[in-house]
């Protein structure tokens, strides 16, 4: 549990506003190479997203297309959203993406973590997931748990998360 012990411990974890900043001001990573060229990598707290931005990055990566509407009402529903881009000829362009739901008091389940393929290996997600980690922990919410798929499991495992800490089975309900 190591991992977590920054997020539950450390006071450095209190969040910055960042209402007051102006986007190019938020630097995530600074100077990643990608493709021969160094770039900037922002992020954003805001749920003003292009839908159209989103479903290409979830495109790119082979995520099933949902209706736009939905996911539009997904963001508009949840607790906390995080948007990764780079400036390209001063346009965003998006590359990193998730989102938490909330109780607001003491639980949060991350969701739609998405880094564009080009993007990936970078270290982007495991600082986007750590990003999310530390504004949840601002709130001072102390159960955080995702969804992964099996591919991506060890990934998150490196992160400090466990599959089934407490022997708890999730259990699901679908129409049929």
């Amino acid at each position: 549990m190591t991992p977590w012990k920054f997020f539950f411990n450390s006071q450095e974890t209190k969040s910055i506003s960042y209402s007051h900043l102006n986007p190019k001001q938020l630097i995530f990573v600074k100077n990643l190479k990608q493709s021969n060229r160094n770039l900037d990598v922002y992020f954003s707290l805001s749920k003003d997203i292009n839908l159209y931005e989103l479903e290409k990055l979830c495109d790119a990566v082979g995520w099933v297309r949902r209706p736009l509407k939905k996911v539009k009402t997904a963001i508009d529903n949840s607790f906390l959203i995080l948007s990764l881009f780079y400036y390209n000829e001063n346009k965003k362009q998006l590359i990193g993406f998730a989102r938490a739901t909330s109780d607001n008091a003491f639980n949060a389940t991350i969701w739609d973590v998405v880094i564009h393929p080009e993007f990936q290996g970078k270290g982007l997600g495991k600082a986007l997931i750590n990003e999310t980690i530390k504004q949840l922990r601002y709130y001072d919410i102390s159960t955080i748990t995702l969804f992964a798929d099996p591919e991506v499991i060890k990934f998150y495992r490196h992160l400090g998360f466990m599959v089934d800490p407490d022997g708890v089975k999730g259990m699901f309900w679908y129409p049929v």
